[in-house]
């Protein structure tokens, strides 16, 4: 999914407030709608024996590609984690959709990747609790990121070498979360994984982290080769929502 966003504004039917407008430096504010189109593309796997007519809710597992599979080539996404995964087993058991980033510059949109979710939602037979999002490098700091700005909609996530900023901690607090991280990443260093999961349990929150000794920036090997990590995200579902704040 190469993923962009456009944006248009309408003013709307109601009255606009009109500005008080006198020489030198005064405050004003305004209130517009926003209009947004997304569009993009993504690797999209159905299990073995899907079942399209809605009489069975499938979990839908969301991965969030690194820096190095970003542009246009969808096929650049086969080469780890869940895409690599499906390609050899059809008995995996998630719905797997991988969108592209267009570049390691402009990354992933939030407005996009929502957009795609919702997508997800309307054309395919999903079970809404059972959302989950994972990526690795510059997509495991997305994973952060999306989940930050919109926990309502995970039931788990599980970044791989990624990094987030502490103090957005409690906004997982209702979003268990599994980190993968090798000790030895000179690329996306431990610390500020390890940071981000002790302030996310000191919110009261479900959080983890696995660190793998002897790694580099290669968590993903490790991580997507344990089938505890799916084992554990299929036990999750999302919190009700008056659970979530």
């Amino acid at each position: 999914m190469t993923l962009f966003a456009s944006f248009s504004v309408a003013a709307g039917c109601a009255a606009r407030k009109t500005w008080v407008l006198a020489p030198g430096q005064h405050p004003q504010s305004f209130q517009r709608t926003m209009t947004v189109e997304a569009e993009g593309r993504l690797l999209l796997y159905l299990p073995a024996g899907f079942d399209r007519s809605g009489a069975t809710r499938y979990p839908l597992l969301i991965f969030l590609h690194g820096s190095g599979e970003a542009g246009e080539d969808l096929e650049r996404l086969k080469v780890l984690g869940p895409p690599k995964i499906v390609a050899s087993r059809a008995d995996f058991p998630f719905i797997v959709a991988s969108p592209q980033a267009r570049n390691s510059i402009e990354r992933f949109d939030p407005a996009v990747l929502n957009a795609m979710l919702d997508e997800l939602l309307e054309q395919l037979p999903i079970d809404t609790d059972r959302v989950y999002l994972t990526g690795v490098s510059m997509g495991g700091m997305w994973t952060y990121a999306w989940a930050s700005q919109r926990p309502d909609r995970f039931a788990a996530i599980a970044p791989v070498c990624g990094t987030w900023d502490p103090a957005d901690a409690c906004r997982f607090k209702d979003v268990p979360v599994w980190s993968f991280h090798g000790a030895k990443d000179d690329v996306v260093p431990l610390g500020g994984d390890q940071a981000t999961i002790e302030a996310i349990k000191a919110c009261g929150g479900d959080a983890r982290l696995t660190v793998y000794p002897d790694t580099g920036h290669d968590a993903w090997t490790a991580a997507y080769a344990d089938p505890q990590l799916f084992t554990w995200l299929l036990q999750q579902r999302r919190k009700p929502a008056a659970g979530r704040k």
